[in-house]
């Protein structure tokens, strides 16, 4: 994953007009150019690795597995993706860049184009159900390296696509401690914990999300 640093200046009223947010967000990068017959190939790989995750868990891929569901040769499987680690690391960035293109760029009001306030709660939403769907291999991923979330370019661009939203939410806020803050309940661990030791539905978990997000602390006079 690679990650570009979002930019901060501001010009002169004859500057160039500012780039989309698409391209000042540090971003999961895309897969290295290929012919279509091989990308068609590598969507059905993918896509049949998805299902089987979502049906018998991640512990139950095989590569011939895959093969057989995704009507592909197990060579071609191996050849484009080596194991099932690299495969299951392949399919959580590809998960994860379809959610950030439905952020940046899609309708809104995940995407651009309304209010801020309610971009945050939309993307909240779609956060919750992303980490509930992908929590298996989101675990993995946190337990093998608890601490390589915080610097990934998945979580970047969300810390940085949460801090602009919550600028405009709150001005005069500290923005970008309020975005660790929206992210730290979904923490792939305490997202398995509720979801599958708590049996919480992922409305539940929504609901949850709100009820925190309006709660106010009264101030001491």
């Amino acid at each position: 994953m690679s990650t570009r640093k979002p930019g901060t200046g501001t010009g002169p009223a004859d500057a160039p007009a500012p780039k989309p947010l698409l391209s000042l967000l540090p971003t999961v990068g895309g897969p290295a150019p290929e012919r279509a017959d091989a990308a068609r190939n590598r969507r059905k790989i993918l896509d049949a690795a998805a299902r089987i995750v979502a049906e018998q868990g991640p512990g139950c891929v095989t590569m011939n597995q895959v093969a057989h569901a995704s009507g592909i040769g197990v060579g071609t499987v191996y050849r484009r993706f080596g194991d099932v680690s690299q495969l299951l690391w392949a399919l959580l960035d590809d998960r994860e860049r379809q959610f950030q293109e439905a952020y940046m760029s899609g309708p809104p009001p995940l995407g651009p184009g309304a209010p801020a306030a309610e971009r945050l709660d939309a993307f909240l939403d779609a956060l919750v159900d992303r980490v509930v769907e992908q929590r298996e291999i989101l675990l993995a991923a946190q337990t093998a390296a608890p601490t390589a979330r915080y610097t990934s370019g998945a979580y970047l661009a969300m810390h940085a696509h949460l801090t602009l939203l919550a600028g405009q939410a709150r001005p005069g806020a500290n923005a970008p401690l309020l975005a660790h803050l929206l992210l730290a309940p979904f923490s792939p661990s305490l997202m398995h914990h509720l979801s599958q030791e708590q049996r919480l539905s992922a409305d539940e978990l929504k609901a949850g999300i709100r009820q925190l997000l309006s709660l106010q602390v009264p101030t001491e006079r």
